[in-house]
């Protein structure tokens, strides 16, 4: 049973300005796994991830129905990928839903499913 539906768009643009701000919008948004897996990447590539981790994160708290807070943080909400690329939202280590991520040449947006067996 489908228990929620998230959605997220977010402007790369804003995404690099604020990455280059200050670099603790990184590590408030991505987990120690997602930070080691963003230093592998190419400088673009670099802006896309984040842009489309924050998405993926936001669509999740949307389809959770709590927001970003205390009861559902960044840290809390991990994105990780299978051995074919596939991305699988965890919420506190558990996996929890699906997600879709994309990229344009000025966006990216996610959006995640929840679901109960």
């Amino acid at each position: 049973m489908i228990t929620g539906i998230g959605l997220d768009i977010v402007e790369l643009s804003r995404i690099r300005r604020l990455d280059t701000k200050s670099p603790r919008f990184r590590t408030r948004i991505l987990t120690h796994y997602e930070q080691a897996e963003y230093d592998r990447l190419t400088e673009t590539r670099k802006v896309e991830y984040l842009a489309g981790r924050f998405a993926a994160k936001e669509a999740f708290s949307k389809a959770k129905g709590t927001g970003i807070g205390s009861e559902c943080s960044f840290q809390d909400i991990e994105v990780r990928k299978d051995d074919k690329g596939k991305p699988t939202i965890y919420f506190r280590g558990i996996e929890t839903g699906l997600v879709s991520i994309t990229h344009s040449k000025e966006f990216a947006a996610a959006q995640v499913l929840l679901q109960t067996i």
